[in-house]
């Protein structure tokens, strides 16, 4: 059984035991999240897209760890005018344990009129 979810503007491919690094969400360490915006799934005989959303579909998910991203380092220059700003960034990211996928869906796989 797979899902694809929604979060930090990206889309993510999860099924139950995945670990997966996503943009920072607000909670602490051993905290349980749910995220509802799941956008399909899927669980081998019955698949579901939602139009945008899945109805009633929701993945639990168990906060890891709360890390910050690699320094990326952000330089401008522009050529024979002395002109050069270095700036760095470090994203802070947030550690997800999918621990189920609870789908919502009705057995045809049809959004719901």
């Amino acid at each position: 059984m797979f899902a694809i979810v929604k979060t930090g503007g990206k889309q993510y491919r999860v099924g139950p035991g995945d670990q997966i690094i996503v943009e920072r969400i607000a909670g602490e360490v051993g905290a349980k999240i749910a995220l509802n915006e799941v956008l399909a799934v899927s669980d081998g005989e019955i698949n579901a897209i939602g139009a945008p959303l899945v109805v009633n579909a929701s993945v639990r998910a168990k906060i890891v760890g709360q890390p910050r991203g690699a320094k990326v380092l952000v330089f401008k220059k522009k050529r024979r005018k002395n002109y050069r700003r270095k700036r760095g960034h470090r994203q802070e990211l947030t550690v997800l344990r999918i621990e189920a996928i609870e789908s919502g869906a009705s057995a045809s796989g049809a959004p719901p009129a």
